[in-house]
């Protein structure tokens, strides 16, 4: 795909886009945002305002044109999640710095429309990803985020290993100092490391500990050279030193092609589940197995929606058109309306509304209708959408739709949250679909999970059942790993989607190898998966997070160890 990069010109920014170019992207254009005239820094949430001195520079070494604004807006929306759950993701929120970088990239698009995607140099901070993820939605562009939840001593190190030249431009971190800025991260990399070992810091910076600025990398036709440098000491007091390098003066100079290691592209799978694709990929015994019968033709014409609530909790069960006159054919469009206006009329029974959905399972007649049905879907829902499992089954003519639902009667709208990760990366896929990959409170649900390999939201080729299981339990281990904040949780249930009857031995082997803790585990065989996956993986995971009251009353969060009892 051709793309824009959001250009810091910092190491992050830059060393994206050569995972961008080694998976076979097209860079056009940069794209950068800084604070205005005399203003050399900016307390910004989102962006890197150091080193703009320097940022055309940066662009004529990559030899593509930048474009720039001027950041006029401020953190006016500081929650995790950004924009409104009850609404389309088509408006922003009112002078927040986000909407400058959101005229920013619709600019570039206009002047280069056939831009599809935006490098992104994030690795941890999910205020810039949600912030970015919500732009590009608005824009139809796809986040490429190479660097997302990598291991950051590793990264450190491949960026030195691949000849980046990068120096500190700022500090601001316990145990770097004034005489820090200018040298390179291949000499502060031992620094760095010791600070990580005392102190916790971030090796890359994550923190704010400090910021660089890129002098060279492999995708540079030419290198920068500094002349003429001046340090600013911001803020000098006893715990970290607040300064920044002013570029002055700096050229272009010619740079020597030289043998350099290339660039590491991290296996597709970790070493557990790499075992287990291994084991799955060479059991013979499926050969031997007796096949049950299909199951009867399923004939069932009238299913009457049911809602039940427990606790906090209210399920909705059998959510379809009505059947007081089957014969009378319904666009599918008019169908899935009509299933969520019937699904809002039972959430409101409980004074819900289809926002405090925390999961939705949709079952369709047939997945040709899934891109269609995703439309509609996608409309009834803002920020953080509910998490979802999508599978085609035999449905009764002529229902072509069907929904079930969770949903969490929340107090205060932090109770919930949702980690809805929308760029290609090699952490776990993008959603190709209006949904999270799991939404999050005291209970976690994680999307159904196909075996897609997420730097390019792609199945395996040629086709592995063993290697889509892997990924697919896979992408569940690194949601839940995401999310975990002080709590290890327990899996309560885990249900396993194939298309294929054949494949229930291996799958139900696959889960033996996961040296988990046993749970309710389902086995499903389906009509037809999303993507023609051959297994999807959902699960329920809870928390052991639970909100008690003090001894004033006042609500708190308690953490305790989960349990599983059996009976």
């Amino acid at each position: 795909m051709k793309y824009v990069a959001l250009l810091s010109g910092g190491k992050d920014s830059c060393f994206n886009l050569v995972h961008c170019h080694k998976n076979g992207h097209e860079l056009v254009a940069a794209a950068s945002l800084g604070p205005g005239p005399g203003k050399e820094e900016l307390d910004s949430f989102m962006y890197q305002t150091v080193g703009q001195d320097a940022i055309h520079l940066v662009a004529r070494a990559l030899d593509i044109p930048l474009y720039r604004r001027v950041i006029t807006g401020n953190a006016v929306d500081q929650g995790i999640e950004y924009g409104s759950r009850e609404k389309s993701l088509k408006d922003g929120v009112q002078g927040d710095e986000t909407e400058d970088l959101y005229e920013l990239l619709a600019s570039v698009k206009a002047a280069h429309p056939d831009i599809q995607a935006v490098s992104v140099g994030a690795i941890l901070s999910n205020y810039q990803r949600v912030r970015v993820e919500h732009v590009c939605s608005r824009l139809k562009l796809i986040p490429l985020a190479y660097l997302w939840q990598r291991d950051q001593a590793e990264l450190l190190n491949e960026m030195i290993q691949i000849g980046m030249e990068i120096i500190l431009i700022k500090v601001a971190g316990i145990g770097l100092l004034p005489q820090h800025l200018g040298k390179t991260l291949a000499e502060m990399q031992p620094h760095l490391m010791k600070l990580n070992s005392l102190y916790g810091s971030h090796v890359c910076g994550e923190g704010g500990e400090y910021e660089t600025l890129t002098l060279d990398c492999p995708l540079f036709k030419q290198k920068i050279q500094l002349y003429d440098v001046e340090t600013v000491v911001h803020s000098d007091n006893a715990f970290a030193t607040v300064a920044y390098l002013r570029v002055k003066d700096a050229e272009l100079q010619p740079k020597e092609i030289g043998s350099r290691q290339a660039v590491v592209i991290p296996p597709f799978l970790e070493d557990e589940y790499a075992s287990i694709a291994e084991i799955l990929q060479t059991d013979t015994t499926l050969s031997s197995l007796t096949l049950p019968n299909p199951p009867p033709e399923n004939k069932e014409c009238v299913t009457i929606p049911t809602a039940s609530r427990s606790g906090s909790w209210v399920s909705v069960c059998n959510v379809q058109r009505g059947m007081l006159n089957p014969n009378i054919e319904i666009s599918l469009e008019d169908e899935v309306i009509e299933c969520f206006t019937i699904l809002q009329d039972r959430l409101s029974e409980y004074n819900l509304k289809l926002s405090d959905c925390n999961n939705i399972n949709i079952l369709i007649s047939s997945m040709d209708l899934f891109g269609n049905i995703n439309a509609v879907y996608g409309k009834y829902f803002g920020t953080s959408p509910p998490s979802r499992a999508c599978v085609a089954v035999d449905l009764p003519h002529p229902i072509r739709v069907r929904l079930d639902c969770t949903a969490f009667t929340e107090k205060d709208t932090r109770t919930t949250q949702a980690l809805h990760v929308q760029g290609w990366s090699y952490w776990a896929p993008a959603n190709i679909g209006p949904y999270s990959q799991a939404t999050t409170g005291e209970i976690i649900t994680v999307s159904g999970q196909i075996g897609l390999l997420p730097s390019n939201s792609t199945l395996p080729t040629p086709s592995s059942l063993s290697m889509e299981f892997a990924l697919s339990c896979q992408h569940v281990s690194r949601i839940h790993r995401a999310l975990r904040n002080g709590w290890e949780g327990l899996t309560l249930s885990a249900i396993y989607f194939l298309d294929n009857v054949r494949n229930l031995y291996l799958v139900r082997r696959g889960h033996e190898l996961l040296q988990s803790p046993e749970s309710p585990t389902l086995f499903l065989v389906v009509k037809a998966l999303p993507k023609t996956a051959l297994v999807e993986k959902q699960v329920i995971i809870h928390t052991g997070r639970r909100e008690v009251q003090d001894e004033e009353g006042e609500s708190m969060i308690k953490t305790e160890e989960t349990v599983l009892h059996k009976r």
